[in-house]
Parts: structure tokens; sequence; C-alpha cells
């Protein structure tokens, strides 16, 4: 594809300058050399180091993702286990059977 035909649309346009600064900081960690990269444009580099740098971003990335789910999904069970107390809770103080402070009365 010749510079400046662009098939790709941004979802998130703000993520734009994070992800090229992953580039660079990948190619650098991979040993890829980045000087025949001119602007943003890296069709002088070898399909090999660009296919590199582009396989860690997505391992990087999908990472990160499941980190993030893992995250939300015990945040979820926390959260769900404090309602299940709250609500236990609840239920043993409208239970006369149950309220310590009327076992004396009833015996």
């Amino acid at each position: 594809m010749a510079a400046g035909q662009k098939s790709n649309t941004l979802v998130y346009a703000q993520a734009k300058k994070a992800l090229d600064q992953m580039k660079y900081e990948i190619s650098k960690e991979l040993n890829i050399d980045t000087s025949p990269i001119q602007g943003d444009y890296w069709g002088y580099m070898t399909a090999r180091d660009c296919g590199a740098v582009g396989g860690h971003m997505v391992k990087r990335m999908i990472e990160a993702a499941e980190r993030t789910l893992s995250q939300q999904a015990v945040s979820n069970v926390q959260a769900g286990f404090r309602a299940g107390l709250a609500n236990q809770q609840n239920q043993n103080t409208t239970n006369p059977n149950l309220n310590l402070n009327t076992l004396d009365q009833h015996y």
C-alpha cells in the first residue's frame, strides 16, 4: 500500500500516541534498528522486523486485557460476597429467633 493510503481507522484516536510509544519501546527491547523509519512511515523496515514488533504489541495488549478482565472478575466476586454478607446480616436482624438480644428473654 502506498504512503498516504490508509485503510485502518482508529477506534480510539487518543490511543495512537500510546501505541506509537509502545512500538518504539518494543523495537528498542528487540534491538531492532529504527533508523530507516521516516516520520511515522515504517515502509523501509523489513517485514520481519515490523512483524516482530507488531506481534509483541499484540501479545502485550492481550496480556493487559486478560489482566483487566481477571481484576474485574475478582472485584465482581468480592462485591457479590459483600452483598451476600450484608443480605445475611439484614436477615439475621429481622429474624427474632436469630437475634441474640432477644434470646435471653425467651429462655
